[in-house]
């Protein structure tokens, strides 16, 4: 490696320092440390890494050398139990105490002035945010990109569903390491080419051979046994510890994307600190996936606008808050939304609220015929739309945050199967804006004692595309005695004249999310073979009547 990085216009910095650090209970946690050349003293920018710290985010982030040309000594650690470092990693369990060392080692290293931003997306958001409720006087600001807060509620379970597909893919990531770690190279090549090429038909999904048999290499086996109540999530999840980190008041930067899985996290992080009056939070989403951060999403190009330059909104943001530099005025707006439909930042002071229902109407043909199921502002007319969910075939989950490829895909061909019920608004005379929480109210009930609702809401578009922008999705383990209410992911968008929405209601969205074998039993254990075909049946019209909430805005 070249003793020196340089940027052109920016300060020369050093070839990275490795460092380590002893914590309380005696383990040793490397990092690597990138310094300006020349004297002085710099505010720390920390990244807490669970894949490596060579690794650094550059999925989405410039390299740190590029941080550290800004005028910033930029340190990268393995986490417990990751990279280099000792331990065993127990995802959430130490990052609190560990980070908050951190911090304060960070702070007296050579070269620091004793003030520490912390940076990073995905697991080092959350670890930044568990740090921040720690005793670390000297973290002054963050800024957790695409982070999960609830890791009960909102990573590994939906609505009471396990998150199938994102939990084995990163179940088996994280083992993958470990078995690397291990010297075991056929663990390695096993996790290896699951992750490559995962298989879903096994005889309970989610329990795959390769995370059974190697169940030691990983969290992934506790995980799916604790149930959704389970005080175990409070212990390694940021929303337990809410009041300490708002208590704080660090200024705080969330990042989140449209179609990103952690969307649901980074809006629940936001809103609950802001209930709790958080005086420095700042909100910016974008038409992303997890990674990358860029204007080509799912096959849609969203315009020049979309490609956001993050590293330089990091910059500027740790620059006010760290060095006192007053940023441009459009980087201090506390929301920033990317509109999907103008391509377009919209700006807010206070999260959008206003929302209007429309009804969902029928003739009982809506699993037939895409055009038969109609979306509108006045009630329906008493009657129901039959949907059969056969566990042989299941309706695949497609684009949104959770198919398995994500974005704004098109789903139509999947609104044709006859085991999806569309339910479609007439084209819009004039430009409509959707900015806010979305959510359906549906009266269900169905011939077995359990099953499970899912909702996408799609942007149609002249030419017949459906371009998914929200989904919900619910585990109903018994029967209900009320209307079931699903909650779906927010959005922004302007829908165009000519253009009209839908919401496609089905049974499962497979693997997103495992299938409910209809007989009551957890679908995280239950075989496949025993898995029962199941009819819906969604009530229309006057006390049975369903209908989906949409954040309506004027234009």
């Amino acid at each position: 490696m070249s003793s020196t990085f340089t940027y052109p216009g920016l300060r020369e910095v050093n070839a990275p320092e490795t460092l380590s650090m002893i914590t309380a209970d005696g383990v040793r946690l490397d990092a690597d440390v990138y310094s300006p050349v020349g004297d002085g003293r710099f505010p720390v920018l920390l990244m807490r890494q669970a894949y490596g710290r060579r690794i650094a985010c550059t999925l989405c982030y410039a390299h740190p050398s590029w941080y550290a040309a800004h005028g910033y000594l930029v340190v990268v650690q393995d986490i417990r139990g990751r990279g280099t470092s000792e331990g065993t990693f127990h995802p959430g369990r130490h990052e609190a105490s560990d980070g908050a060392e951190a911090v304060e080692w960070a702070a007296q290293l050579p070269g620091s002035d004793g003030q520490v931003g912390m940076y990073g997306f995905s697991y080092q958001g959350c670890a930044q945010l568990l740090a921040a409720s720690g005793d670390c006087p000297s973290l002054k600001a963050v800024a957790p990109a695409m982070a999960p807060w609830d890791i009960g509620r909102g990573w590994m379970y939906e609505n009471g569903a396990m998150q199938l597909k994102q939990m084995v893919e990163w179940g088996v990531q994280i083992s993958c390491e470990a078995a690397r770690r291990k010297g075991d190279a056929e663990a390695y090549a096993q996790h290896k080419a699951f992750a490559v090429a995962p298989t879903w038909q096994q005889a309970i999904p989610a329990q795959p051979p390769v995370l059974t048999q190697h169940a030691e290499l990983s969290h992934y086996q506790d995980w799916r046994q604790w149930s959704v109540e389970d005080a175990h999530w409070a212990a390694i999840s940021p929303f337990a510890k809410a009041e300490q980190i708002a208590a704080k008041a660090l200024p705080t930067l969330l990042i989140g994307g449209w179609f990103d899985t952690f969307i649901n996290g980074t809006l629940a992080a936001f809103h609950e600190l802001t209930r709790l009056q958080h005086p420095h939070l700042r909100l910016v989403v974008g038409p992303w996936l997890h990674f990358p951060w860029r204007r080509h999403v799912g096959g849609v190009d969203f315009g020049p606008e979309a490609d956001l330059n993050t590293d330089a909104l990091h910059i500027a943001f740790f620059d006010e808050f760290l060095k006192g530099i007053t940023p441009a005025p459009v980087e201090q707006n506390r929301i920033r939304l990317f509109d999907m439909g103008s391509l377009q930042w919209q700006t807010f002071t206070d999260w959008p609220a206003h929302t209007r229902a429309l009804y969902l109407h029928g003739t009982g043909r809506a699993s037939m015929d895409v055009e038969a199921g109609t979306l509108s502002e006045q009630p329906a007319e008493a009657g129901c739309e039959c949907v059969v969910h056969d566990p042989w075939r299941p309706a695949p989950a497609v684009g949104g945050c959770f198919g398995p490829v994500p974005g704004p895909v098109d789903r139509s061909a999947v609104d044709y199967r006859g085991d999806v019920l569309t339910f479609t608004s007439a084209a819009m005379d004039h430009a409509l804006c959707l900015a806010g929480d979305i959510s359906a109210t549906l009266s269900v009930t169905s011939d077995r004692s359990s099953f499970d609702l899912s909702c996408v809401l799609s942007r149609v578009l002249p030419s017949g595309v459906a371009q998914p922008l929200s989904s919900g999705y619910v585990h109903l383990r018994q029967a209900p005695t009320s209307a079931v209410h699903v909650p779906m992911v927010a959005t922004c968008v302007t829908l165009q004249p000519g253009e009209r929405i839908r919401l496609s209601i089905a049974a499962s969205d497979f693997p997103a999310h495992p299938i409910n074998p209809g007989t009551g039993q957890d679908p995280m254990t239950s075989a496949t073979v025993e898995a029962l075909v199941t009819t819906l049946i969604v009530g229309l019209g006057g006390e049975d009547g369903s209908f989906i909430e949409l954040p309506l805005l004027a234009c």
